[in-house]
């Protein structure tokens, strides 16, 4: 019930939290540290580059809530902070994704082809999965590479979708990028979930719904004592968005009806 109840309060009742993001923005600055994008971090790390001392990351997974990344982005744009957007297929808007690298930030796919796939075909096991991989690979391509001409500009990172097939299957989407041929075909650099560039991080900080908020710990208490922090957001978590939230529930429901039939 507890749970239920939690719930219920991040998809409908929270107070906006939009403020404590800009609260965060402004002390990182105060801080010292660079805001970068996961691209323009993968470019810092490289030999030749001269990385900055302080840097925090900002990668947003765009699962859901456009009007609510929309507004992080205004506030990131008003101070001076870059960021990475990955949007999924069903979170595709290219006039958006276009004002974001016109604003020096970076948007990019949230792939989730190995979840989409097992679900569509109904696939119970993992080993069926992974005896798949070469069809789901092409698919992966395809939506790729169609993003990419709808965009206009290259895409040189992405990162992984998490979904309840993934979890039950214990295979990720990741694991598709471990073919190098893909990453050459597409132009691909890094994948933000790359063991070498996650090496370069002090620590590695992701949102969580209330009452959590922060995992392992909260940004805030980040900044002073490390000194490369990445931290991983979803606007859903930051706001609520009652016809949204609705919306992703009952496709939630939906697809775990279909699992269990």
């Amino acid at each position: 019930m507890k749970t239920l109840l939690n719930r219920l309060y991040s998809d409908y009742l929270m107070p906006s939290r939009l403020p404590e993001y800009e609260a965060l923005l402004v002390r990182a600055g105060q801080c010292g540290y660079r805001q970068l994008s996961v691209r323009d971090f993968h470019h810092a790390v490289r030999p030749e580059a001269a990385l900055p001392t302080r840097v925090l990351v900002h990668r947003h997974d765009i699962d859901s809530d456009l009007r609510t990344a929309r507004k992080m982005f205004a506030l990131e744009t008003k101070h001076g902070v870059r960021a990475s957007y990955y949007f999924r297929l069903s979170t595709l808007d290219y006039g958006f994704m276009r004002d974001i690298e016109a604003a020096g930030s970076e948007a990019s796919y949230h792939y989730e082809e190995v979840a989409t796939y097992a679900k569509r075909h109904r696939m119970r096991r993992g080993d069926e999965v992974r005896a798949r991989f070469p069809e789901i690979r092409e698919l992966f391509v395809r939506n790729f590479m169609r993003i990419g001409e709808h965009l206009g500009t290259p895409m040189t990172t992405v990162a992984s979708h998490g979904d309840f097939a993934n979890r039950r299957l214990k295979v990720i989407n990741h694991e598709l990028l471990s073919d190098s041929e893909l990453r050459r075909r597409c132009g691909i650099e890094c994948e933000s979930y790359d063991a070498d560039l996650l090496r370069h991080f002090d620590v590695y900080i992701s949102d969580r719904p209330h009452p959590v908020y922060y995992y392992p710990l909260s940004p805030f208490d980040a900044l002073n004592r490390y000194e490369r922090v990445c931290f991983l957001t979803h606007p859903v978590q930051w706001e609520t968005n009652w016809l949204e939230n609705t919306r992703c529930n009952v496709v939630r429901l939906a697809e775990e009806v279909v699992w269990h039939t």
